[in-house]
């Protein structure tokens, strides 16, 4: 069994992250975002099983007016995350399927997981925005909205560790 090479500097990341949103911007005019991706592929979804759906849909109309929902900008975006992961992992000798336990497996902790995940997909969804694209492309823009909902998060975070800290040894 080959060693696990380490995880990339954060701070490098970090700088790195920032540099691609710099590059999003000039080239495309755009931040980045993710939530955005996955309500244009419900949309095709939707538009090819019940076509009469989405055109009498609001939400599904707005995701479909420029063209196909397939090509949208942030789905491409969303696929590129998923070849950059893949690379990454690869590159870092970190493409083994493994399965972690926890020191105590209880369903607290899956059921923990995904309410919070399905309390960020709302989140996003009311919030008309995911935390990538508020905190990342509306931060850099000097948003104050986005400024107020980093600091929000971050104190909600810290307000809640505590609470499902036990979940996780």
């Amino acid at each position: 069994m080959h060693p696990l090479r380490p995880y990339a500097e954060p701070h490098a990341t970090g700088v790195c992250l920032g540099l691609v949103l710099l590059t999003c911007f000039a080239l495309t005019g755009q931040g980045l975002g993710a939530s955005g991706a996955f309500a244009s592929v419900a949309s095709g979804v939707v538009v090819a099983v019940s076509p009469e759906t989405a055109a009498h849909s609001t939400y599904f109309r707005s995701y479909l007016q420029d063209g196909s929902p397939w090509t949208a900008w942030l789905v491409v975006e969303i696929i590129g995350v998923l070849a950059g992961a893949a690379a990454s992992a690869a590159l870092a000798g970190r493409t083994r399927l493994t399965f972690v336990r926890a020191a105590r497996p209880s369903g607290g902790r899956l059921f923990a997981g995904l309410a919070g995940g399905l309390l960020m997909g709302v989140g996003a969804t009311l919030a008309r925005g995911c935390t990538s694209g508020l905190a990342l492309s509306g931060g850099a823009l000097l948003s104050v909205g986005a400024w107020i909902f980093m600091l929000a998060l971050f104190l909600a975070g810290f307000l809640v560790a505590p609470l499902v800290r036990r979940l996780w040894p």
